[in-house]
């Protein structure tokens, strides 16, 4: 039954590019965009990645990022011909001719051979190195409480990014009494943490042993002492 379906979606279904730009704004610590001088510079012959959408919806899925070579430009309007081969989007191949914006690009290969040399791209610090935090603020429902600093764990088998030490606690006021006795928690990019509640990033570089507790009647962060234990 699923090869008859995807039968018909490459038969009948359409795909959409998808606008990046709000998911630049919803997750601006781990989604970065080009620059503008970088999108106005995209060639004939440079690879450009954009993000694809099945209609109907890949049961997969919910997108897929692939590269696309760049063969005309006109302004705003660009064409190129798919380089992947897509997973799961029976009505797309590689090779097949694409159209598209500028603004759908969400990273640039530059090409080789190109004429003029690209722009420099700007200077971006990333935050890819893993927390502990409580999973209330990663779904947006609490702020950030308490945060402190301490050793990192050392790496484990299979890490790409070192912890970073810090540990996030939410807003204790508005937890449940089951939450409050059975924390949970998540380890996990730094960004995502500020993605959620970035009111603590002036914090983000105070060395290990550092611990602050919020006051919540002007919003700041006061240093305090560690957890016990730590």
């Amino acid at each position: 039954m699923a090869g008859f379906r995807d039968r018909l979606r490459g038969w009948f279904g359409k795909y959409r590019i998808e606008d990046p730009r709000p998911i630049a704004a919803d997750a601006p610590y781990t989604f970065y965009l080009p620059s503008e001088n970088e999108l106005l510079s995209v060639a004939p012959g440079d690879l450009v990645k954009i993000i694809f959408e099945s209609i109907p919806p890949s049961p997969q899925w919910d997108a897929e990022r692939m590269w696309v070579i760049v063969t005309k430009v006109e302004g705003e309007e660009l064409t190129g011909t798919l380089d992947n081969e897509p997973a799961d989007i029976p009505q797309l191949k590689a090779g097949d001719i694409v159209q598209f914006q500028r603004w759908h690009i969400i990273d640039i290969d530059w090409a080789d051979d190109r004429a003029a040399a690209p722009p420099a791209a700007p200077e971006r610090r990333w935050y890819w190195e893993r927390c502990f935090v409580d999973e209330q603020i990663l779904e947006g429902r609490l702020k950030v409480e308490f945060l402190y600093r301490q050793e990192p764990d050392p790496p484990r088998e299979g890490d790409k990014y070192p912890d970073s030490g810090w540990r996030f606690r939410c807003d204790t006021r508005g937890l449940t009494n089951a939450e409050y006795d059975n924390p949970s928690f998540g380890y996990i990019a730094i960004g995502k943490v500020l993605n959620a509640d970035d009111s603590w990033l002036q914090l983000i570089d105070a060395p290990v042993g550092s611990a602050f507790l919020r006051n919540w009647e002007t919003g700041e962060f006061a240093p305090t002492e560690m957890p016990g234990g730590v």
